[in-house]
């Protein structure tokens, strides 16, 4: 042990002390090597920081970094990568791309020389000659590229492009020598001509039988095409109607159409219906919409995705009566007239035809080359001969069904109109579009006298109208249903509000009970939905069909009868016992 002695000279103040001795300090920890410690720090410059650590040692005597430690071992992938590759690897988001040795250029200078003169350099640079191919070629066009060529070959290129020039200039009559004054006519004609334009072509001579009878065809397409206007194609699809009852007349010569006398209201109060006592089953596709017959309810029509109409008994036989083919496309809406003789259907072929409910004939058929998405007659016994309907061109177009010419078109919609219904004594009439927005119009005005549109209101593609005319409810694509009043204001009533049914996305109808005392609905899960009309709650649901339940009507006279129909094809009729 090394003691450390310190020298001391007392003064004459103090006393004689002892000397002090200072003993080196010592540590509980063990010795450590810090060679190695020492010459990687040293070292650290110079060594590659993506230098793989050796999988034998035992022990690192240094911190490795990152890129060490997932940095490539030689041999296969490193297999704890996630795709493969180690990150050391990585210079690309993709994995490691490599450099190449020859340029963009370089490589499409000499793929093209090789396919044009047969030569091209030794990318590898073995050869002696550094040239690979053709090297008599090579000898005889003095190792020229294609984007090298010789002079002369430039000017003999130059000099064919000046004559074929000339001569298109001289077929055109411009004065060659006064092409190159500015201030001259010919110059103006040769610079008008594009340098784009290419060659003239030759004489077209006499068609082959093939082609003439393309042409036919590519002309009739067009005419068929140019006969809508907006230049939609409008389809033409024979006309034809079957009649399946046993006879079209009875013995007293009464018409098949005719309500029975028997046929009356039996009571004032509606009740709900809750059993399911017919179906209906002759669409081959789903069902779009369903009209009881207007007053009576003896008959039911019905519209088809399979591009077919059909009126089905409900009083009697409850068969189908009649069937009315003319559509060449599904059939989106149907109305009747006010006493049933004539109805309405518009189809997706562009079509809207005016049949006769009896002997299935079509009256007249209408188009303005636009799909219609909804036909209304004027309600007015002295106006059915009116016809309102909404087009998914923003138009709600007005024909005279006598005279067969359109006298009015209400345009003020920004998406297609979903709805069209009257209120006020048919003096006015509402509409909803995919614009989300509700336009009330004066019949016969083509000018908006309320609009409503909230930042809160979806789509409303249905709307009906209750049986006392002062409220109108509108289905919105947000699972409710809005209760509008069809007064002066058009004000919506927040505190009638009917919810709890799936209807987003499709255009379930909504109906009222003939007494107004219920509300009732589809919906998206094949449910019919019936609400208290004073209390907004839900009174009972039924589960009607496999798939959406689109339309449901309430029988106009027996009170407690209800119709649905859905896109599985069916038409279902309840009843209450």
């Amino acid at each position: 042990m090394d003691i450390l002695l310190h020298s001391y000279t007392p003064s004459d103040d103090d006393e004689e002390e002892e000397p002090i001795i200072s003993l080196p300090s010592r540590s509980s920890a063990p010795a450590v090597d810090d060679t190695m410690l020492s010459l990687t720090v040293a070292a650290g410059k110079n060594r590659i920081l993506n230098t793989p650590i050796d999988p034998v040692q035992h022990v690192v005597d240094y911190n490795p970094t990152y890129d060490q430690l997932w940095a490539p071992i030689c041999g296969p992938a490193h297999p704890y990568a996630k795709d493969g590759m180690a990150q050391g690897m990585r210079n690309h988001k993709l994995g490691y791309v490599e450099d190449a040795s020859i340029d963009n250029f370089v490589f499409d200078e000499q793929y093209n020389t090789f396919l044009k003169y047969g030569y091209a350099a030794d990318p590898s640079g073995s050869s002696g000659t550094n040239y690979i191919g053709d090297l008599d070629a090579l000898i005889k066009n003095g190792g020229i590229s294609v984007y090298n060529d010789r002079q002369s070959e430039q000017k003999k290129r130059k000099r064919e492009k000046k004559i074929e020039r000339q001569e298109d200039e001289a077929d055109d009559g411009v004065d060659i020598g006064e092409v190159d004054n500015p201030a001259s006519e010919d110059w103006l004609k040769k610079n008008r001509k594009s340098p784009w334009s290419g060659k003239k072509q030759g004489v077209q001579g006499e068609l082959t039988e093939e082609q003439k009878k393309y042409a036919e065809e590519h002309a009739v397409k067009k005419a068929a095409k140019e006969k809508g206007s907006d230049g939609d194609k409008v389809e033409v699809v024979p006309e034809k109607s079957t009649f399946h009852g046993k006879e079209e007349k009875d013995y007293q010569g009464r018409s098949w159409i005719a309500p029975p006398k028997d046929a009356k209201a039996k009571n004032e109060q509606c009740y709900m219906p809750k059993r399911w006592i017919h179906t209906w089953s002759g669409h081959t596709m789903g069902v779009s919409a369903i009209r009881f017959f207007p007053k009576q309810g003896h008959l039911l029509l019905s519209a088809g995705k399979d591009s077919k109409v059909k009126i089905w008994d409900v009083h009697n036989s409850r068969k189908c009566m009649r069937t009315y083919m003319g559509h060449g496309k599904a059939v989106c809406d149907i109305s009747f007239s006010n006493d049933g003789t004539k109805f309405l259907s518009a189809g997706y072929d562009n079509n809207i035809k005016y049949w006769d409910t009896e002997t299935g004939q079509v009256i007249s058929s209408f188009s303005t080359g636009k799909r219609p998405c909804v036909v209304k007659q004027n309600p007015d016994d002295d106006k059915q001969n009116i016809l309102l309907a909404g087009m998914t061109d923003k138009k709600i177009v007005q024909w005279d069904m006598d005279s067969g010419k359109l006298t009015q078109e209400y345009d003020q919609h920004l998406g297609a109109v979903n709805t069209i219904t009257f209120v006020d004594d048919n003096r006015r009439f509402v509409t909803s579009s995919a614009d989300l927005s509700l336009r009330v119009w004066e019949f016969g005005i083509p000018v908006v006298i309320k609009y409503i549109s909230e930042p809160h209101m979806h789509s409303m593609p249905a709307i009906s109208l209750h049986p006392n005319s002062k409220w109108l409810a509108a289905q919105s694509m947000d699972n409710q249903i809005l209760i509008y009043s069809a007064g002066e204001k058009f004000q919506l009533n927040k505190k009638k509000r009917f919810a709890g049914h799936i209807v987003a996305g499709y255009a379930c109808q909504v109906n009222f009970s003939p007494d107004g005392q219920y509300v009732m609905s589809g919906d998206g899960e094949g449910k019919c939905w019936f609400w208290n009309w004073k209390t907004g709650k839900v009174s009972r649901t039924l589960k009607c069909h496999e798939g959406v339940c689109i339309g449901v009507e309430w029988h106009p006279l027996e009170t407690s009868k209800v119709a649905t129909c859905g896109w599985d094809g069916m038409i279902k009729y309840w009843d209450y016992d």
